[in-house]
């Protein structure tokens, strides 16, 4: 089995940017899920893929968020888009969390829960934190390029504009093997 495994906020959905850092949304109002990601996902699924989410929401943690609202994102994602599973870390980043990106522990869950061939797999993100998981996980990873103001501290596989341009690249990868 192969996978895609997708950063939500700034590659499902649009980030809050504010000062050229992304945010997720809080409200309902603020919940848009991105141009051609539907269309993306459900061309990713037609070619075998899984399509999981990965994502950390730490905000949920330091009270920013409830645990309702994440909730209520994933189930919209799920009811609207071809996702398969989510996986989310709810820790705040520091040495008493395994799953927070970059570690691939979310990825290497889904990869014993799903039979996934990680090496088959890619990882799609639009921040370093993706790029690291899928990388110690030892999948392709494709890096939605937004111009954020941080550094990319991991070097991608490859750099797309966004979701669709990753599974066109995927799919033909996947189809020239």
């Amino acid at each position: 089995m192969r996978a895609v495994f997708l950063d939500r906020d700034g590659v499902l959905n649009r980030s809050i940017v504010r000062d050229g850092k992304p945010y997720p949304p809080r409200t309902p109002d603020e919940f848009e899920i991105l141009p051609g990601v539907p269309e993306a996902l459900a061309d990713l699924r037609a070619a075998g893929f899984l399509n999981v989410v990965v994502t950390n929401q730490p905000d949920v943690a330091t009270g920013k968020t409830t645990h309702a609202f994440v909730d209520w994102v994933h189930d919209e994602l799920r009811v609207r888009l071809a996702i398969d599973d989510v996986y989310a870390c709810f820790c705040v980043e520091g040495p008493d969390c395994p799953c927070y990106k970059p570690s691939p522990l979310m990825l290497v869950e889904a990869a014993r829960k799903w039979s996934i061939d990680l090496a088959a797999s890619a990882m799609v993100g639009d921040r370093w934190r993706d790029i690291g998981a899928g990388r110690s996980a030892g999948c392709r990873t494709y890096f939605i390029d937004h111009g954020y103001a941080e550094r990319v501290k991991v070097p991608p596989d490859v750099v797309v504009s966004d979701l669709a341009e990753a599974a066109a690249l995927i799919i033909a990868a996947k189809d020239s093997r």
